[in-house]
């Protein structure tokens, strides 16, 4: 009998240990999953068939549709290109992972995370993703391996067009399966990463941004069909041959020969009789329109694609590009929010349940725009914060710094200590007169370049013992000799008549003497 857990998915279906280890959706060389497709939907698209596409998909018949997409990404350099840029804007940013606490089995957990994120195989998981960008959702089957820990052995991307929306509600993915193939079979818990990208509100079967470039690649290829048999017929000159009015048959054919293959060879022979003249075909129509619609086109896909023209059509400058940046920010915050979301429940949640169990809190993969502005701002409220008393967790600034935790042996980067060296082998020096000492300490204060006010501070505390033993012994001594702290607090009023601060006062006002000469000479 088949174990199935106690544990569920965000779906509420549990899981089933077997399925785990299964390779549930590979496809196959015949049947619903074939791996090889020959069909092709680009190739004479029109309006009408177009139109056709568009509401097959609206009906839950998508096939034509992710062929088409696909196509497109394959046929249309510009749409590739920008499609290529917003794919790319997401897979350069560097993921981190968030601990929810600084415990130690969080902290356990998190590390835990951050070695599954670490593995290269999680940055192809992330490529595969966003192809949903294009298509409107991507799947890929996680493929676990069951050691010490369920860990991932690779993520295997699946052909969108092995899977189908739920007939019912429109937006639960299914598998097409031969076991049911008007509904396709449920999708098993914990087995797929699937990211269906919120570009609109609607159902996922809309969405997509191969379906709001449709209408315009199909535009421009009918555009750039025209511009080709445009250059075919007045790229080159138009050749007129004229001929006398003697001319004979074989003479008119020579020269019909000479014409035609002057476009090509670029040379002819005919009779002195005979002449040949060059019209210039720019002259029989306008050359610049099919390329000027061409760009008005791509325009019009950089917009739905990056959400601005400035970076890819217009030659702008640098400058400008980083204004506008190649992708809008606020469409790549976008994207990498909706990324989390699906990696964090499609991926963290199932690691952490089936290693550590269900938790409360779980550690988060988070995608952080790289702003230096930000982390210089952090790092300065920070310094100022907390020694004023604010708490922050270690743990939280790590991940936003996108530092890990530290290993228990590792060798630590710390608060440099001053050394209170070189003041005391000054003090020691300064203290003996004989000629060696006094030569190291004056060697010790040209090395260390040692303002004067070190020296005076070293000369103070020679003899600091000395000077407030006569303050504290009364009070000492009254400690020793009280039985609660009402008995010393009594005994504390009579112990001024005790003390002696002669000496502490002389030195303190020598000193501070001292402090002023030095103050007077470094301002004359």
């Amino acid at each position: 009998m088949e174990r199935v857990s106690q544990i569920v998915d965000h779906r509420g279906e549990p899981i089933r240990v077997k399925a785990l280890t299964e390779e549930v959706a590979r496809p196959s060389m015949t049947g619903i999953r074939q791996a090889w497709h020959t069909d092709t939907i680009a190739g004479g698209l029109t309006p009408e068939r177009l139109a056709r596409i568009i509401e097959s998909a609206n009906q839950g018949d998508n096939y034509d549709y992710l062929t088409l997409a696909e196509e497109m990404e394959e046929r249309e350099p510009h749409y590739s290109s920008v499609l290529g840029t917003r794919k790319r804007a997401i897979e350069g940013i560097d993921p981190t992972v968030e601990a929810p606490a600084d415990d130690a089995q969080a902290v356990k957990i998190a590390d835990a995370v951050r070695k599954l994120v670490k593995h290269e195989s999680f940055a192809w998981l992330v490529q595969d993703c966003v192809d949903a960008l294009g298509k409107g959702y991507a799947v890929s089957e996680i493929m676990w391996n069951r050691g010490s820990l369920w860990m991932p052995r690779s993520y295997k991307w699946r052909d969108p067009r092995h899977f189908q929306f739920d007939r019912e509600d429109a937006h639960a993915l299914r598998l097409r399966d031969e076991s049911d193939l008007l509904n396709g079979i449920a999708l098993p818990a914990y087995k797929f990463v699937v990211h269906v990208p919120r570009l609109k509100s609607g159902i996922p079967a809309r969405g997509g941004l191969a379906r709001l470039a449709a209408a315009t690649y199909m535009c421009k290829q009918y555009s750039i069909t025209d511009w080709m048999a445009f250059a075919e017929v007045f790229g080159m000159p138009i050749r007129i041959g004229k001929h006398g009015n003697n001319a004979t048959e074989d003479d008119i054919r020579t020269l019909i020969n000479a014409v035609a293959n002057i476009g090509t060879d670029a040379a002819a022979v005919i009779p002195e009789s005979m002449s040949i003249d060059f019209v210039d075909g720019r002259k029989s129509g306008s050359n610049d329109t099919f390329e000027r619609l061409a760009k008005y086109l791509d325009k019009q896909i950089s917009k739905a694609v990056l959400g601005q023209t400035m970076t890819t059509d217009d030659g702008s400058s640098q400058a400008q590009a980083n204004v506008h940046n190649d992708v809008r920010i606020d469409i790549l915050e976008s994207d990498l929010k909706q990324l989390e979301s699906t990696i964090n429940r499609d991926l963290i949640k199932p690691f952490v349940d089936l290693n550590f169990g269900v938790q409360e809190d779980y550690p988060r993969v988070v995608w952080q725009m790289p702003e230096s502005e930000d982390i210089d701002t952090l790092v300065n409220a920070l310094e100022k914060l907390v020694p004023l008393g604010l708490k922050v967790e270690a743990s939280v600034i790590r991940d936003k710094l996108g530092l890990p935790d530290p290993d228990k042996d590792a060798e630590l980067l710390g608060q440099p200590q001053a050394s209170t060296e070189p003041v005391m082998n000054r003090a020691m020096h300064s203290a003996c007169q004989c000629s060696s000492c006094q030569s190291q300490a004056k060697a010790l204060n040209m090395a260390q370049a040692v303002d004067p006010l070190d020296d005076l501070e070293a000369e103070a505390m020679q003899e600091w013992r000395k000077q407030v033993d006569p303050v504290l012994n009364p009070i000492e001594q009254a400690l020793d000799a009280s039985a609660s702290l009402e008995d010393f607090l009594q005994r504390l009023p009579g112990l001024i008549e005790q003390m002696d601060s002669s000496d502490f006062i002389l030195k303190l006002a020598e000193q501070t003497f001292k402090a002023r000469g030095l103050g007077d000479e470094d301002a004359g």
